[in-house]
C-alpha cells in the first residue's frame, strides 16, 4: 500500500476511535446507553471513560505508524465485539463493520511487510 494511502486509513480509522471518547467526555449521557447492561464491572460512566481511554490509546498508536498490525487488530476485536454486543443497534453499529474492514487491512498490509533490518 502505498505511503499516503496507509496515512489516510490510518486517519480514518484513527479518527472512529477518537470521537466516541472526547464527545463522552462533553455528553456522556449520549454514549453510555451503548455499554451492555450486564456489564457491571463498575459504575457505568466509569467504564464508559475507561474503555474511552483504551480507544484514544489505539487511536494514537495507530496514528503513530509503528508496529500498526497491534492496534490495528486491537481495533478489529473492539468493533466486532461491539457490534456482537449491541445487535439490537444494529442500525447504528452496522457501520462499525466498515471501520473494522478498514483496521484489518491496516493489519494486514502492517504484517505482510518484511522487518526493516538496519
Amino acid at each position: 500500500m502505498n505511503k499516503t494511502a496507509n496515512l489516510i486509513l490510518r486517519a480514518g480509522v484513527a479518527f472512529a476511535f477518537l470521537y466516541p471518547p472526547l464527545n463522552a467526555a462533553v455528553d456522556p449521557s449520549a454514549w453510555v446507553g451503548y455499554l451492555p447492561p450486564w456489564l457491571t464491572l463498575a459504575p457505568p460512566l466509569v467504564e464508559l471513560h475507561v474503555f474511552g481511554v483504551i480507544e484514544i490509546g489505539i487511536a494514537l498508536w495507530i496514528l503513530s505508524g509503528w508496529r500498526v498490525v497491534w492496534p490495528a487488530a486491537a481495533a478489529v476485536v473492539a468493533l466486532l465485539g461491539i457490534v456482537v454486543l449491541q445487535l439490537s443497534e444494529f442500525q447504528v453499529v452496522f457501520r462499525d463493520l466498515s471501520i473494522a474492514a478498514a483496521a484489518a487491512a491496516l493489519a494486514l498490509d502492517a504484517y505482510t511487510k518484511p522487518p526493516v533490518l538496519h
